[in-house]
C-alpha cells in the first residue's frame, strides 16, 4: 500500500530529526569529561651549586722571623718584669744589660736566659770576658755568678739550636742585673728572640704572656 507523499515526507523528516538528535547526544557524550581533571603540577626549580671562586688566594702561614725561638712546652706561672738595654755600636763590641725583677712571692732558683745559637755568627754573647787572670794557673779564685752556659742539646733538656745562660737565684721582689758581653762578628742591624725561664719552663711577664722579648741591636 502506497503511503501518501505528504506522510512519507513527514516520516522521513521525523526520522532524520531523530537521527540528528542521536548524533548530537553521542557527540555530547564524547565531549563531556568522565572525571575531574588532575591539577597540573609545576616542577620546582633546581638550584644549581654556587661556583667556587678560583681567584681567591688561600691563607698562608706567617713565616717565623730570623733568629727566633720556639716556645718551651712548659710554662711557669711566676711573673717577672724585664728590661733589655743593648749598648752595642754598629761597628764594634759592646754589652747588653738585662734587668729582671721577680714579681712573685717565690724564689726563682735558677733564672735562665736563652737565645738562638745561630746569633753567634753575627754577635757572640758571653757572660764574661776572657782574661789572663781568669785562666792562669795559680791566679785569683775564679768567681762566677752564672750557673751554666750551654749550647743545646744539653744534659738538662736544653733544646738544639739554643744557647742557655743560667743565673740565680732570684728572691721574691729582688732585682737582678745581668750584663752580657757582645763581640761583633758582622756589621749590620739585627733582631733576635730572648727568653727568660725557670729551669726549662718559661716565665710570664706582667701581662701574663710568655717572657719572650724581641731584642734589636743597631
Amino acid at each position: 500500500m502506497t503511503e501518501p507523499m505528504r506522510w512519507r515526507t513527514r516520516r522521513h523528516a521525523a526520522a532524520r530529526g531523530g537521527l540528528a538528535l542521536v548524533l548530537i547526544a553521542a557527540i555530547a557524550a564524547c565531549a563531556t569529561p568522565t572525571g575531574s581533571p588532575e591539577p597540573s603540577t609545576t616542577p620546582s626549580p633546581i638550584e644549581s651549586p654556587s661556583p667556587i671562586p678560583t681567584d681567591t688566594p688561600l691563607p698562608t702561614a706567617t713565616p717565623e722571623p730570623a733568629l727566633s725561638l720556639a716556645l718551651p712546652p712548659q710554662e711557669d706561672p711566676r711573673q717577672v718584669r724585664v728590661a733589655v738595654a743593648p749598648d752595642v755600636p754598629p761597628d764594634g763590641d759592646g754589652q747588653i744589660l738585662v734587668t729582671v725583677t721577680n714579681l712573685s712571692d717565690e724564689r726563682v732558683m735558677e733564672l735562665v736566659l736563652r737565645w738562638p745559637t745561630e746569633l753567634k755568627e753575627a754577635l757572640f754573647l758571653a757572660p764574661f770576658a776572657p782574661s789572663e787572670a781568669r785562666v792562669a794557673n795559680g791566679g785569683p779564685p775564679l768567681r762566677q755568678d752564672w750557673t751554666k752556659w750551654v749550647e743545646g742539646p744539653g744534659e738538662r733538656g736544653e733544646p738544639a739550636g739554643t744557647t742557655s745562660l743560667g743565673w740565680g737565684p732570684l728572691d721574691p721582689g729582688a732585682e737582678l742585673r745581668i750584663p752580657i758581653l757582645v763581640t761583633r762578628r758582622a756589621t749590620g742591624a739585627l733582631e733576635f728572640d730572648l727568653q727568660l725561664l725557670a729551669g726549662e719552663a718559661i716565665l710570664l711577664l706582667e701581662g701574663g704572656e710568655p717572657a719572650e722579648l724581641r731584642v734589636s741591636v743597631p
